[in-house]
């Protein structure tokens, strides 16, 4: 493991060394997500589907979908109630 001293600029940003960077093939447009836990803070990649990837989920859940016979306008129903759900938890 290596140590390096990262400095946060005025607007909150932090650049990794180009050794760092180099080590774990990050490039530039990588998403990751930060994690916070007391004092630390890790940093985890997300890989974000394909167009092709998305495409055959979007596929199975449709298939899905018709075996329960969930028609389009409760999908909406749907989706406003888990948004609920998630900001009454979050207050």
């Amino acid at each position: 493991m290596s140590v390096d001293v990262l400095t946060v600029s005025s607007k909150g940003q932090i650049a990794l060394p180009v050794e760092m960077r180099r080590r774990l093939s990050i490039k530039q447009g990588d998403k990751y997500a930060a994690f916070e836990n007391g004092d630390v803070i890790v940093l985890k990649p997300i890989k974000l589907p394909t167009e092709d990837e998305f495409m055959v989920w979007l596929d199975e859940a449709s298939a899905w979908a018709k075996t329960i016979d969930l028609q389009q306008s409760q999908v909406s129903d749907i989706i406003s109630e888990y948004r609920a759900e998630k900001r009454s938890k979050e207050e």
